[in-house]
């Protein structure tokens, strides 16, 4: 057993349209503990072997009630001690949208926070899901004092982190109280690690399909690492993989760690 271990999150769009485009031997060639997926978009009927975890891992997986729509997972070959698909925050259930398991390593959450991109409704209920995400992610820090939120969070936090920010500074993911959001998350003590290894740097984790976006690298950095002090203590890397292989709109952002 090496002295770290690695976790890998990643937005598949789709798992079935990412196994179409090469996500099996992707994820058979990664060198990692954990994986954590946002948007599965399918049902336990729909699964079949090439959809599933490594063999041999454990972990959990939430889907929505709606077919075709959200879902999370949380797989790892770690240890699990406990796992869990609600956080006590309306819509996270029924809607897919939170998979944690306890290790021994650290707590592991996969979060996809709803989008507000198809109007002021959308908006509205995304608005108040992150705002009950608040409490969730202070009883976890309280409650295991090491742990990661990985996934999706639909928003880019400052100007380094979107492709044309004064352009979009109306568009839903960059409005200033999705912003301040952010920030009021960060002042409660938690880390955004990627940023931390990589203070100036501005790099997207997600590009339209519109325009020639992953092209041109005209992206945003919407996918996020989340740690609390305990465990960015122990964090040795955090680097997001970029543009290619495309399995999705989004990349995958992987970090590696220092055991316990």
């Amino acid at each position: 057993m090496s002295g770290t271990w690695q976790l890998t999150t990643m937005n598949v769009n789709g798992l079935r349209a990412a196994t179409r485009k090469g996500f099996p031997a992707w994820r058979d060639k990664l060198k990692t503990d954990a994986l954590l997926l946002q948007e599965l978009r399918m049902q336990t009927d729909q699964f079949k072997p090439e959809h599933a975890p490594p063999a041999g891992w454990g972990g959990i997986r939430s889907q929505a009630v709606k077919k075709g729509y959200s879902g999370v997972a949380c797989w790892t070959q770690l240890p699990v001690r406990s796992a869990t698909v609600d956080p006590g925050v309306p819509r996270a259930v029924d809607e897919g949208r939170w998979a944690q398991v306890e290790t021994p390593e650290a707590t592991l959450v996969s979060l996809y926070v709803p989008s507000g991109s198809s109007g002021e409704e959308r908006q509205g209920i995304k608005d108040i899901f992150s705002d009950d995400l608040l409490p969730a992610f202070d009883r976890l820090a309280a409650d295991n004092g090491v742990a990661a939120v990985c996934g999706d969070i639909n928003i880019a936090h400052t100007e380094r982190d979107i492709h044309a920010p004064k352009r979009n500074s109306k568009n839903s993911g960059f409005l200033p109280h999705e912003r301040e959001w952010m920030s009021r998350l960060l002042d409660r003590g938690w880390i955004d690690l990627w940023r931390q290894f990589n203070p100036d740097a501005q790099e997207y984790t997600w590009w339209s399909n519109r325009g020639q976006a992953r092209a041109k690298d005209r992206g945003w950095r919407i996918d996020y690492v989340l740690v609390t002090p305990a465990l960015a203590e122990r964090a040795t890397a955090c680097w997001i993989e970029g543009r290619e292989p495309a399995l999705s709109d989004h990349c995958a952002i992987h970090a590696t760690f220092q055991r316990a």
